[in-house]
């Protein structure tokens, strides 16, 4: 009977695998390039199939990358971003496009031309609709967190989390979140500087639209004007000198918020820059797509970093520039509690305790966006310290 039961066992793993395998097999690959009429890539636009709230954010080069099964083959491909008309093309004519490029034309607005009420008018009717216009209630995101430890102006520590978090969006908290998958490159830091928390929890506290913004505490003027799915967008910036700028992308009709910017000097010596995009789901409520952010900072070197310095023959700074880079895209979206698959949270530590097994196969069939030139730029200084290629970096500093 012992037997048996290994034997049914066996058959059972076997099966699953067989599976699994199938599956992956019948999935098909989209990727491709986003341009204007005059050959510049659009950074940041939805792409997918909306209805089935799939898809991914071009990157700011305009590429984009992710897998549909054979169901969505005869779905469209949409394709939404700020200062561009709707772009829409089944996927089974994509794919058989010989050059895999969507070309956006740009949408017109006469809101130069038009007298509006004052920017305050349109920032506060936004945030007044802030919970409506998102999704608000509690909902799993499927997220890719990259980021880079920089030390003395160089890149010299990667790391990648894929993280399942149940959000309740920007009106509100991250409710929580786990920590699945992790993978890191060689580790040349020398100061190591170590983030309380999680790197996801600074960029929900960083984000004004959590906090509450203050109108009344900044000047605020229009910038600009775009649009969104035909829609009018009105470009608000915020000014609290000295101190902190913000940039609000905010729909006339909707009052929906497309886009924040924001740009941060809370103490001398530092500072903080950061991006949050938004994107609408089937219903057209918008959720975070992605997200990037820089924050400068310094460091004083410990007492070993000075011997060995000294030992050089290097003068020892009073203090070292630190700095961390961050990217964070979006790659799915649940809205069924029932599917709904997030571990024990534990947030109250630096990336780099989180230990999971490595396992290579996962990020392979991951739906990592392609390689930008942000991407490259941080990777290519890590590289050049030592000329050991991130693949290789990857397979050594992950064996457990």
């Amino acid at each position: 009977m012992h037997y048996l039961n290994k034997f049914i066992n066996y058959i059972y793993w076997v099966l699953l695998f067989n599976c699994i395998l199938v599956f992956a097999q019948q999935s098909t690959v989209i990727t491709g390039k986003i341009l204007d009429q005059n050959g510049y890539e659009v950074p940041y636009a939805a792409v997918g199939v909306l209805q089935k709230n799939m898809g991914t954010t071009s990157t700011e080069d305009g590429t984009f990358y992710f897998r549909v099964s054979n169901n969505e083959l005869e779905d469209n491909l949409t394709v939404s971003s700020l200062g561009f008309s709707n772009f829409s093309i089944k996927i089974k004519d994509f794919l058989k496009l010989e050059k895999k490029e969507i070309v956006l034309e740009e949408q017109t607005t006469n809101l130069s031309e038009v007298v509006v009420n004052s920017i305050d008018f349109y920032v506060k009717n936004a945030l007044k609709k802030l919970r409506d216009n998102t999704v608000s209630k509690n909902h799993q995101l499927n997220i890719l967190y990259r980021r880079w430890s920089v030390e003395d102006n160089l890149c010299r520590f990667y790391i990648e989390h894929s993280i399942n978090a149940i959000d309740r969006g920007p009106s509100s908290y991250l409710v929580t979140f786990s920590v699945d998958h992790v993978r890191t490159s060689a580790d040349y830091r020398f100061v190591k500087n170590e983030q309380k928390l999680h790197a996801l929890k600074y960029m929900e506290f960083n984000n004004p639209l959590r906090k509450s913004i203050n109108v009344k505490s900044y000047k605020w003027t229009k910038t600009g004007d775009s649009s969104y799915d035909n829609e009018d967008v009105i470009i608000a910036k915020g000014v609290i000198e000295n101190k902190e700028t913000l940039w609000l992308y905010i729909g006339m009709d909707s009052n929906k918020i497309y886009k924040l910017e924001m740009e941060k000097q809370p103490k001398i010596g530092k500072s903080l820059i950061a991006t949050y995009v938004y994107k609408k789901n089937n219903k057209g409520k918008l959720f975070l797509s992605y997200h990037q952010r820089e924050w400068k900072g310094a460091a004083a070197p410990s007492e070993n970093v000075k011997r060995a310095m000294r030992s050089n023959g290097q003068t020892v700074p009073k203090y070292i520039p630190i700095a961390y880079r961050h990217e964070v895209y979006v790659l799915d979206i649940k809205e069924d509690k029932k599917r709904f698959s997030v571990g024990e949270m534990m947030h109250n530590k630096d990336m780099t305790k989180y230990k999971t097994a490595y396992d290579p196969a996962y990020w392979e069939k991951l739906n990592i966006p392609p390689n930008t030139r942000f991407f490259n730029k941080n990777i290519g200084e890590l590289v050049d310290l030592f000329g050991v290629p991130l693949e290789n970096q990857f397979k050594y500093s992950n064996m457990r």
